[in-house]
């Protein structure tokens, strides 16, 4: 029987593998019991990558605490350790060498020798993408960006990184160095995305972070292998997560689509509850308190709480269930 994966990605602010693969797991059986007629296996792929930033976090956070008196006269002191560091820590980590690379190591453990080992995608099995936050990034990268086929790496403790990348890269569909093998993608659905805010490096020049000329190679290459029909992505968004952002209005800005074929279809999927019950009366009082006090008081619940949502995981097997309905 063909398998349909599911790769999850967690974002930023996760630090518990367990923890992690719980979230998921409640996502994944919402998903599953609205799936009607199984004809193919479901298997999710967890990724986990929440642990290679906490050292060097811990001592930041220790630097900071060290001038005892200088630090105790900030405001918000947790807040700025507990939310905004780990927040920023992680994105600002990650692009570092080190770190970006211990991350793809795990990928490549995590995902093609432990989670894709059995694939066949000859045999009809594909992959769908659930990402969250810092996690699309994380990943886009990984798959899309330039920066990890500098000659460099070649040097030192990256010497085996861009290998890792090259492998990666083979084992999914529509990529070089192997653009007609591995495993096809049959969805994408973002959840908390700041994906939205790298269409930025496109207005300043080329950047080895840019993720757009790979990007689209991919959709094209599916779009042809699916016979015309465009991939599905699927952007979850709460209002009031501060590190979510629209796609449909930028889309062109991150992807070149023929002027008569649309390569992918992108659609935004907001949150119906715009505020956490405890604060609704809050958000009437003064255009500050919705400005700027809410996103400090409830952006975090409101950045973690698509993996609990109902509508999240009915909206992701439908899409499923559409791809099962319509095979590649």
């Amino acid at each position: 029987m063909p398998t349909d994966y599911v790769l999850f990605v967690h974002g930023v602010k996760t630090r518990d593998r367990n923890e992690f693969q719980r979230a998921a797991t409640q996502l994944l059986t919402g998903m599953t019991q609205t799936l009607s007629h199984l004809e193919r296996t479901i298997k999710p792929i967890f990724f986990f990558w929440g642990d290679q930033s906490v050292e060097a976090q811990a001592s930041l956070v220790a630097g900071f605490e060290s001038s005892e008196k200088k630090w105790k006269q900030f405001w918000f002191r947790d807040f700025r350790t507990e939310q905004i560091l780990e927040f920023v820590g992680d994105a600002a980590l990650y692009l570092s060498r080190h770190v970006g690379s211990n991350v793809v190591r795990a990928f490549h453990q995590q995902v093609l020798i432990q989670g894709l080992k059995d694939s066949r995608p000859e045999q009809g099995d594909r992959l769908h993408l659930v990402t969250h936050s810092w996690g699309t990034v994380i990943l886009f990268d990984i798959l899309f960006a330039s920066r990890w086929e500098d000659p460099r790496l070649d040097e030192g403790s990256t010497a085996d990184i861009r290998d890792l990348v090259h492998q990666i890269r083979r084992a999914f569909f529509g990529l070089d160095p192997n653009p007609d093998g591995g495993i096809p993608l049959a969805s994408i659905n973002t959840m908390g995305s700041p994906i939205a805010l790298f269409t930025l490096l496109k207005l300043t020049g080329e950047s080895s972070h840019d993720l757009s000329p790979s990007l689209n190679e991919l959709i094209k290459n599916l779009y042809d292998r699916r016979n015309g029909r465009p991939l599905p992505w699927q952007n979850f968004a709460h209002p009031g997560d501060p590190i979510a952002y629209p796609l449909e209005g930028i889309i062109t800005q991150l992807l070149q689509q023929g002027s008569d074929e649309r390569y992918v279809v992108i659609e935004d999927i907001i949150h119906s509850d715009p505020f956490p019950r405890r604060l609704r009366n809050l958000g009437g009082l003064l255009p500050f308190t919705r400005q700027w006090l809410l996103p400090i008081l409830s952006g975090g619940d409101a950045h973690g709480s698509y993996w609990a949502n109902p509508m999240v995981a009915e909206a992701i097997s439908s899409v499923i269930q559409a791809s099962m309905e319509s095979p590649d």
